[in-house]
């Protein structure tokens, strides 16, 4: 099994939907955020330097990388680059344990790459994931789409 690195589309994709914020906010869903869609130990009033934001994104991007790469393993699928940045992508925004659980990990679990139904089955799983907080956001559903269509290889 291949181990994947994020591509810089991938990355160019998580910066784009996450965008980069240097004052610490609430999310969608009221959850402290800083950077590029950082989480963890973020502070209400904490600010941070675009160095900062860059290196906290490289560690979570890292996290991802290894829970996305270990899933893919476990699950004895292969998968190009294109699909393992979707997968990275929607990881980074509804969380490892989020992605495991999911309808789109048991289909992607039976996909095959030769076979275009299979493909298009856990492509079609990306856009059901456009809600925060109960709500469909407008910017869920450009994500959704945006990371289907790289899944696909196609490149939004």
């Amino acid at each position: 099994m291949n181990k994947f690195k994020l591509s810089q589309t991938g990355l160019a994709l998580i910066k784009r939907f996450e965008g980069c914020k240097l004052v610490a906010y609430r999310d969608a869903v009221g959850v402290p955020t800083i950077g590029y869609g950082h989480t963890h130990d973020v502070k209400m009033g904490q600010t941070i330097t675009q160095a900062q934001a860059d290196a906290f994104l490289v560690a979570d991007v890292e996290k991802f990388e290894r829970g996305v790469n270990f899933l893919v393993a476990e699950l004895r699928v292969e998968i190009t680059q294109n699909q393992f940045d979707a997968l990275v992508c929607f990881a980074f925004n509804v969380g490892l344990r989020a992605l495991e659980k999911s309808t789109l990990a048991k289909k992607l679990y039976l996909m095959k790459q030769k076979e275009q139904a299979s493909i298009y089955a856990v492509a079609d799983e990306f856009p059901r994931w456009n809600k925060a907080g109960g709500k469909v956001l407008p910017g869920l559903t450009k994500r959704r789409g945006a990371e289907r269509l790289l899944f696909l290889g196609v490149e939004a």
